[in-house]
């Protein structure tokens, strides 16, 4: 706008001081932080502003006017840039809102639902979180401040227990795990495809995926990140604290709009991926009980392995792991009725453990 140009509604100088000082023909000297709200105020337009204009607007070089925008967007103002002759700065649209007043419930629901974010181990976008809370703060009255300074000792979110069952599901937080939430997030946001290596304790090496990011979910104090991966051409959900050397790539896609994250809500996620474990890995056999099995149905991670009925009576569940940890692990929980078929190698090895349990209380003679 010109130097005599009347405000934009909504931001009459009565309201905004600063504009007379925008609006006047002398144009005196400001300070830095009048210097940037005039800057953010002219940006709000959505046109090319350019540095030249800026420059002669606040009688100020360019060297400062540079310094100016790299502080607004060093402060989150999102200032976009374009080189060239016909460039310059504008602001994202409607980026200036209304102040939002809160009331003392709705601030109270607030502070509960950043403690059960915080409970979380690790958060996506953690120092963005933190940098948010600070504007959010410093926007409420300051009557509710030390209400918010004291929200650790009035609200309490108890930490998800340890499955020791399935201990192999515990995982510590990492930078590592960091890294890679907050990668995949930031390919989710700008719509790039992102690439990583993933380590399945079953395959050995890890391998190399290209992804297109689609959602994340939190399950049983994990994160997952849902992506659809470019080589397969399935939707994948893989373990956030599995993945190395997390890189958002050059590669946009268009994103699905009929894709939802509560498809996988349920344990959906975890039945289609036993499917595809199915054809990959080898398979873990075990005659149960009617009874049995309907335990196991009520199991997070066992009610998506297949039950069958077994020709000699009974149920047959075959799982999609072989690992002794974790299978005989199993039949030893499921007791008597319960029979390890398959693998073979297994039967031997629970046998003898069994024999032994059995001397300890008394069940067969000691070995002279």
């Amino acid at each position: 706008m010109s130097a005599n140009a009347e405000p934009e509604p909504g931001l009459r100088s009565e309201s905004w001081p600063i504009l007379d000082l925008l609006n006047t023909g002398a144009r005196p000297r400001m300070n830095p932080i009048e210097r940037a709200l005039g800057i953010l105020l002219l940006l709000t337009g959505g046109k090319l502003v350019t540095a030249n204009t800026l420059s002669e607007r606040f009688n100020v070089s360019h060297r400062t006017i540079y310094r100016d925008i790299d502080r607004l967007m060093a402060l989150g103002v999102p200032v976009d840039a374009e080189r060239g002759a016909e460039g310059g700065y504008r602001l994202a649209k409607d980026y200036l809102q209304a102040p939002v007043a809160l009331t003392r419930n709705e601030t109270a629901a607030l502070l509960t639902a950043l403690a059960l974010v915080r409970s979380i181990r690790t958060i996506p976008l953690a120092a963005d979180l933190e940098s948010a809370q600070r504007k959010l703060v410093a926007t409420l009255p300051k009557a509710v401040h030390a209400l918010l300074s004291e929200a650790e000792r009035i609200i309490g979110i108890e930490p998800v227990p340890a499955d020791i069952f399935h201990s192999n599901t515990k995982a510590e937080p990492t930078p590592l795990w960091q890294e890679a939430i907050d990668g995949f997030m930031q390919g989710l946001l700008e719509s790039k495809r992102v690439r990583f290596l993933h380590n399945n304790p079953a395959r050995g090496e890890p391998r190399p995926h290209d992804v297109e990011p689609r959602g994340i979910l939190y399950d049983r104090d994990l994160w997952y990140l849902a992506g659809f991966c470019v080589d397969t051409s399935q939707i994948k959900v893989y373990r956030a604290d599995r993945v190395r050397q997390m890189e958002v790539s050059g590669f946009r896609f268009r994103p699905d709009k009929n894709f939802a994250i509560e498809t996988l809500l349920g344990g959906a996620w975890l039945k289609q991926a036993m499917r595809r474990w199915e054809a990959e890995s080898p398979i873990a056999r075990i005659r149960i009980t009617e009874a049995q099995a309907a335990k196991l149905s009520a199991d997070w991670y066992y009610r998506h392995a297949v039950f069958t009925a077994d020709p000699v009576g009974g149920m047959m569940i075959s799982i999609p792991d072989t690992a002794s940890s974790r299978i005989l692990a199993l039949v030893r929980w499921l007791g008597p009725g319960a029979e390890l078929l398959e693998p073979e190698h297994m039967r031997q090895e629970l046998a003898e453990e069994l024999r032994s349990l059995a001397q300890a209380h008394g069940g067969l003679p000691q070995a002279s």
